[in-house]
């Protein structure tokens, strides 16, 4: 009878951990380019962190992944889904920085170079591991299992020759002070990394500066590209994307600003209304609370001068 109850226990705990399934659905964006959408909610049990799009480029050498989820259980289920529409082999993986949802599941890909930006190397060298926990805190039995793998080969700025395929990677600045853009000049798709956020307010916990993020986007416009792969979003094969963040950027810089200078303390500012027109981008509160935290002492000292200078 006890070994009876025991079994009937592990049947019932059985289901919660078989639910721990990321059903990820490869769509092809143009030719050999290939996009797993993630949603532009935030972080939760619910979508196990998926909120992240990654991808990856069938070349005649074998595939090449752009980032790898948020955990190592979605590298793996990464890995699946590329098999379910290649037989070539996975031959690198490139990450466009080096927060959680975009690196995490690099523990997936340790068989083939992990590549990136020096700087992007550096930052997760120094905030992986407490990422990592908080990820954990966030969603839970997502994450088991999950350890941060650094990179193992450095990327610079240029063109990357890599099975027929010319991948233009270009060396940003304005999300995280590390940040790849990628342009496969065959098809015309760039994926931007979070340097673009489309329709999902954008983060701002490592930014330089806004101006510095604005530079960025004039740097990526200004490429050759046919389709638009945001690092949260949906795809687009406009300016869109561009318009609406350098608006958001805009205000956001002008609200910072001007509550500076007019003294305004941070409960003030986090309180401050949301235009209209952002009224349909997901977590635009959410994320102005967190960017106030983040940026709001910085445009203090530029307003505040120092009695003794």
């Amino acid at each position: 009878m006890r070994l009876l109850l025991l079994m009937f226990a592990f049947c019932l705990t059985l289901p919660a951990h078989a639910e721990l399934r990321y059903t990820l659905q490869p769509r092809q964006i143009a030719d050999d380019v290939w996009l797993l959408e993630g949603s532009t909610d935030n972080f939760d049990k619910a979508n196990g962190g998926n909120i992240v799009n990654t991808g990856f480029i069938v070349t005649d050498a074998g595939v090449v992944v752009i980032d790898s989820g948020p955990s190592r259980r979605y590298g793996e289920a990464m890995r699946a889904a590329i098999a379910s529409v290649t037989d070539r082999p996975v031959i690198k993986l490139l990450l466009t920085h080096h927060h959680p949802d975009h690196v995490l599941g690099n523990q997936a890909f340790t068989d083939v170079p992990i590549a990136a930006l020096a700087g992007t190397t550096e930052l997760l060298r120094e905030q992986g591991n407490a990422m990592a926990e908080n990820m954990y805190r966030l969603v839970g039995d997502w994450m088991r299992g999950t350890e941060v793998v650094l990179p193992t080969e450095t990327l610079a700025p240029g063109t990357l020759e890599i099975g027929g395929r010319a991948l233009r990677l270009l060396a940003l600045r304005g999300h995280t002070g590390a940040d790849l853009a990628i342009l496969d000049e065959r098809s015309g798709v760039l994926f931007a990394g979070d340097i673009l956020f489309y329709q999902r307010a954008l983060t701002t916990p490592n930014s330089p500066g806004l101006d510095v993020w604005l530079e960025d986007l004039d740097t990526l416009e200004a490429l050759p590209w046919k389709r638009l792969v945001a690092g949260h979003g949906p795809v687009a094969d406009d300016a869109a994307p561009f318009l609406q963040m350098r608006d958001y950027l805009g205000w956001l810089d002008g609200l910072l600003r001007e509550a500076a200078n007019g003294g305004a303390d941070m409960n003030e500012v986090i309180q401050s209304p949301i235009p209209e027109r952002f009224a349909g981008i997901s977590l635009t509160r959410y994320e102005l609370i967190r960017s106030v935290s983040h940026l709001y002492p910085r445009y203090e000292a530029m307003a505040l001068q120092r009695v003794d200078e």
